[in-house]
């Protein structure tokens, strides 16, 4: 009964393939397709039936699937488009084989139903998979790119660098804050790190009790750090939640914490213009 069904969907490949285009083109006017070219839509649409009856010729996995799911993932198509397109084969094809029969059963229907599920529940499963597979690399490689720019160490200086943050910190973006700040620490043979929490927009007892471990870590490798980018909001909540930041310098700016690194690296800001001014004032007086 199987063979005799493939035999018989295999010769009307092609009036079930014009049904099947003629459902999925209607459904265009609707979904999510409707903003892809005509060419395009068309082209794919025969290259998906043309890799379903291949499929079910070949009994089973075929090479062209795989091909044809990495161009749909690399143009960016929705998994939807395949699972749609393969009930609505499911559907024509049925209706196909029930309509070569002058009676069918239950019986019959249950059998015919079971054999085409069979046809098409391979086919689901590895274009599921090849996307699966595609997915959880793209996340994968985003979660580490996040990763990479969530707690950036900057060198600005020779001895001082600064750390950015931006948005909320938890404890698995704390852990690669400390990671990064010891490891950039000793990379850039800092002095001095500025932690600039000018974009984080909340401080619990969480982040700074994070906060606060990240400094005394750096501090045991012999550097310092400097809390930056403290609003009064800030502040505000801070004093209230009972936080010592005692052994930990603030400064309300990164602009102020940057002038206390200057001057823990034994450095200043100097006025050049000021300076030349004095110079030349000190030769006129040494002329007289």
């Amino acid at each position: 009964m199987p063979e005799v069904l493939r035999k018989i969907v295999v010769e009307n490949s092609d009036i079930i393939s014009k049904n099947w285009l003629d459902e999925i083109t209607e459904k265009r006017k609707s979904d999510y397709t409707s903003n892809i070219s005509e060419s395009l839509y068309h082209s794919t649409n025969q290259e998906f039936i043309n890799v379903i009856f291949s499929s079910i010729n070949h009994r089973g996995d075929t090479v062209e699937m795989d091909d044809f799911a990495e161009r749909l993932i690399n143009l960016g198509w929705p998994l939807s488009y395949i699972t749609d397109g393969l009930q609505t084969f499911r559907r024509v094809t049925i209706e196909f084989i029930l309509n070569q029969s002058d009676k069918v059963d239950t019986n019959e229907f249950s059998r015919i139903l079971k054999i085409v599920e069979d046809w098409v529940e391979p086919i689901i499963n590895q274009l599921v998979n090849q996307y699966s597979g595609s997915w959880e690399h793209t996340v994968s490689l985003q979660r580490l790119a996040l990763q990479e720019l969530s707690a950036p160490l900057i060198p600005v200086m020779d001895n001082i660098t600064v750390m950015p943050l931006i948005g909320t910190i938890d404890t698995e973006r704390a852990k690669l804050i400390m990671e990064n700040l010891l490891e950039g620490a000793m990379k850039h043979n800092s002095q001095v790190i500025l932690i600039d929490i000018t974009g984080v927009p909340i401080v619990d007892t969480m982040v700074a009790h994070h906060i606060i471990q990240a400094a005394e870590a750096v501090r045991l490798i012999g550097a310092t750090c400097i809390l930056v980018g403290i609003r009064p909001e800030i502040a505000q909540t801070i004093v209230n939640l009972g936080i010592d930041l005692s052994n930990f310098p603030t400064k309300s700016s990164l602009r102020k914490g940057f002038k206390t690194a200057l001057s823990l690296t034994n450095r200043e800001i100097v006025d050049l213009n000021t300076s030349r001014e004095e110079d030349i004032t000190k030769i006129l007086d040494s002329l007289k």
